[in-house]
């Protein structure tokens, strides 16, 4: 079966970047960490593929000049999830003062719309392999020389393609449950970028609507405090495991960015059995298997994007049953960080 019949993937735009399984090991897992030799290849990973070729391109989509900013309320969700600290906004001056200015305490930037840099997830297999130390972060970089201001300072820029997964499931009658771990398995990406009439080319970043934030901005107070509790939280997502590193790996997309908190089902282990997530847990370097992140980030170098707001932008798509768009995000430009809001915009 072809690469465009099995991922829907357009190869007239491909470069020879090898298949998730020919890609050299660490540890017995895949790795791309030498697949873009360059001083700055292992600082950007898939971001190497939004070369200036695909940019011009890119900008080439804008035919209405409409704009959908995709960073969600800063103040949402309230509370933070995952145990994280709520902000306090504090807007210096009085009423009668010539000048503001804005400060905020104890800001974490993953509290909202995000990117995870890669100092956010290291693979605890791939710091050690065959005896030999290492630091379990893409390429192997020492922990503090990753940092999000490498990707501020070239910027995300290029064609970004949109599966709404909600939109799709609900028309075949099986409705992503947002309030449960509800696993969506690699091919019903591919199934759902059919439906749509959709291709995507290399180094495009893939935009994952699960439908979770419009969910989310319909639950009442008492339903988002229950939620915000680390052993309360229940979402949907990717099935976490190689198959789903295999795929996105082998669509050779430069990025993916989702509307749910976690890009992959919440919590890890909860599509697997009780025996296996058991196991993994008594041994980190498994944890792969139920936590997918640990190969996205630190070993195929695919930037993960979380609670972006892209309900407006998937509204306009599925009124003009166009799903591609010229996509920008400016991170923050803040050396070492580990994550940014996307600042991203669509445009069409």
């Amino acid at each position: 079966m072809s690469w465009t019949s099995l991922y829907g993937r357009d190869m007239s735009n491909h470069t020879p970047l090898p298949d998730y399984d020919d890609l050299p090991k660490r540890a017995g897992l895949p790795v791309s960490w030498d697949v873009w030799p360059e001083a700055d290849g292992p600082l950007l990973g898939c971001l190497n593929m939004l070369t200036p070729d695909r940019v011009v391109s890119a900008a080439r989509l804008v035919r209405e000049g409409k704009v959908f900013a995709l960073n969600w309320s800063m103040g949402l969700p309230d509370p933070p999830l995952f145990g994280r600290q709520s902000f306090r906004h504090e807007v210096t001056g009085g009423d009668t003062s010539t000048s503001h200015d804005d400060v905020l305490h104890d800001w974490n930037t993953q509290s909202s719309s995000q990117w995870d840099g890669f100092r956010h997830i290291r693979n605890h297999a791939a710091a050690v392999d065959e005896g030999v130390e290492g630091t379990g972060h893409f390429g192997g970089v020492d922990d503090r020389d990753h940092g999000i201001d490498h990707w501020a300072e070239r910027g995300i820029v290029g064609r970004a393609v949109l599966a709404d997964l909600g939109r799709w499931r609900a028309s075949i009658g099986r409705p992503i449950r947002c309030d449960e771990a509800d696993p969506i398995d690699a091919h019903e990406i591919a199934e759902c970028l059919a439906a749509q009439g959709t291709q995507l080319q290399e180094g495009d970043v893939l935009l994952l609507r699960f439908g979770w934030i419009e969910w989310y901005e319909n639950q009442s107070a008492e339903v988002r405090r229950r939620i915000a509790g680390v052993d309360s939280l229940r979402t949907p997502g990717l099935r976490p495991g190689e198959e789903m590193a295999r795929t996105l790996w082998n669509l050779h997309v430069a990025a993916v960015g989702c509307d749910n908190p976690a890009v992959e089902v919440w919590p890890p282990g909860a599509a697997s059995s009780p025996e296996h997530e058991a196991e993994v847990r008594s041994d980190r370097s498994r944890l792969h298997e139920i936590f997918t992140h640990t190969l996205l980030l630190p070993m195929l170098g695919i930037p993960l994007g979380e609670m972006w707001n892209l309900d407006a932008f998937a509204s306009h798509c599925a009124a003009t049953g166009r799903y591609e768009c010229f996509f920008v995000s400016a991170p923050l430009n803040l050396p070492q960080g580990v994550a940014s809001p996307p600042n991203a915009l669509a445009i069409v």
